[in-house]
């Protein structure tokens, strides 16, 4: 599975898990890509402090105001954001990308703003 297929998958999962409240290990069925369980694992272990964190970096809008799949699609884009593994550029690429395929325009332009901000803060100088 690519990349983006397998963002998407972790994307599927992390929504499962935030609307049913269902424990995520509970919600892999079948073959699912190391990559995007991988990441659906730590993005749920540490939802709290990525929506901290896009709370923090949104005009006027906390994390649990937004709706399901952009608060997950931000914290899959902010979970990559600290990783080493991919771009900068192609983590708030991609995550536009989400937005655009299963929300709205509006909610791309949203995703696109917080994560700028993320990253033009975590390339400000201390």
């Amino acid at each position: 599975m690519s990349r983006k297929g397998a963002r998407r998958t972790a994307l599927f999962l992390l929504y499962q898990w935030d609307v049913t409240g269902q424990p995520l290990e509970s919600l892999y069925g079948g073959d699912v890509d190391e990559w995007a369980r991988a990441t659906a694992t730590n993005v749920a272990a540490e939802a709290r402090e990525l929506d901290r964190r896009i709370t923090e970096a949104s005009a006027d809008w906390t994390a649990d105001r937004l709706g399901a799949v952009e608060r997950n699609i931000l914290r899959i884009a902010v979970h990559e954001l600290d990783g080493d593994e991919v771009p900068d550029e192609v983590a708030i690429d991609e995550a536009v990308t989400l937005a655009k395929r299963y929300a709205t325009d509006d909610a791309a332009r949203l995703v696109n703003g917080i994560l700028g901000r993320i990253v033009r803060e975590k390339a400000a100088p201390r």
